[in-house]
């Protein structure tokens, strides 16, 4: 069913959607973006949007728009305002929602992090190929050349990009962390000009890990896709783990590989929560005006 059909009362609709409690709102904007009244996403809505006492509460926000060469163009937001350049879970879930209107069992998407597909299972699960893990120290980016299998930093953690800067400590027990503390203080740290996501990691086997996140602009969540995407490849950089590992978060469990080609799928479930529109009052109240 495509969405962009259903009523025209006023307001901004969005949807609320989840991938293991990792949880984002989703606005469709290819009816503003294909009239040419562009992007209705700013700073102040997203940052409005993601309050989650005043506004709807969310982890990221995706905004879906029209795309020349693929089934849509995707962009993400962090809930302080900030943009995300990857979001593995909210992907999977717009995945999902695209092949749900044409009925395809795969598609193409464009993001910050380049052309990405997704594929929806037998099981019912959603694949996404999220793209090649890039580990040279430029392209993460860290403020100054270093081994990033270890950055000489305390408890010498791994360093990757997903799209995103990813800072993987692998440690006896994830549990014990104090992951309100050090988060915020390793996203900060000097040696990540653009902030990091932190994860922290304990082997169950070479083939299973428990991992728990920080997400920079969003805090602890309940699942990070592209957080679960880093956590892998650095350890298998490591010589931890093998190629395909299953990965149990906060909120459940995902399946990630990293193909010989470079390339990182994830593969998971996702669940569609609701459906609701930002009343004309409250975009108002921020300075937003949406004609449809």
């Amino acid at each position: 069913m495509d969405r962009r059909t259903l009523d025209t009362s006023p307001g901004l609709r969005f949807l609320k959607m989840h991938g293991l409690g990792n949880d984002f709102v989703i606005i469709d904007a290819r009816a503003h973006t294909s009239g040419g009244a562009g992007d209705p996403v700013t700073h102040a809505l997203a940052s409005a949007l993601g309050d989650r006492h005043r506004g709807v509460g969310f982890d990221q926000l995706a905004v879906i728009a029209d795309s020349q060469d693929a089934d849509a163009e995707v962009t993400f937001w962090n809930a302080d305002g900030s943009t995300a350049g990857a979001c593995g879970n909210a992907t999977r879930c717009v995945a999902h929602l695209l092949m749900g209107e044409t009925g395809a069992d795969s598609l193409a998407l464009n993001t910050a992090n380049g052309r990405l597909t997704g594929a929806r299972l037998a099981d019912g699960r959603i694949e996404v190929d999220m793209g090649a893990a890039r580990t040279g120290w430029r392209d993460i980016p860290l403020s100054e050349e270093a081994d990033t299998v270890a950055l000489p930093l305390d408890g010498a953690p791994g360093a990757v990009s997903m799209g995103n800067p990813h800072c993987v400590f692998f440690v006896e027990d994830a549990e014990a962390v104090p992951l309100a503390d050090l988060g915020p203080e390793w996203e900060h740290h000097p040696m990540f000009p653009e902030r990091a996501n932190v994860e922290f990691v304990h082997l169950i086997s070479p083939a299973e890990i428990r991992l728990r996140v920080w997400e920079r602009g969003a805090g602890i969540t309940l699942a990070c896709g592209s957080g679960a995407c880093g956590a892998v490849v650095a350890g298998i950089r490591k010589g931890l783990l093998q190629r395909r590992v299953i990965v149990h978060l906060d909120g459940g469990a995902l399946e990630i590989e990293w193909l010989e080609s470079g390339h990182v799928t994830m593969t998971g479930p996702i669940a569609h929560v609701f459906e609701g529109r930002l009343s004309p009052e409250f975009l108002a109240g921020i300075g937003a005006r949406i004609d449809q």
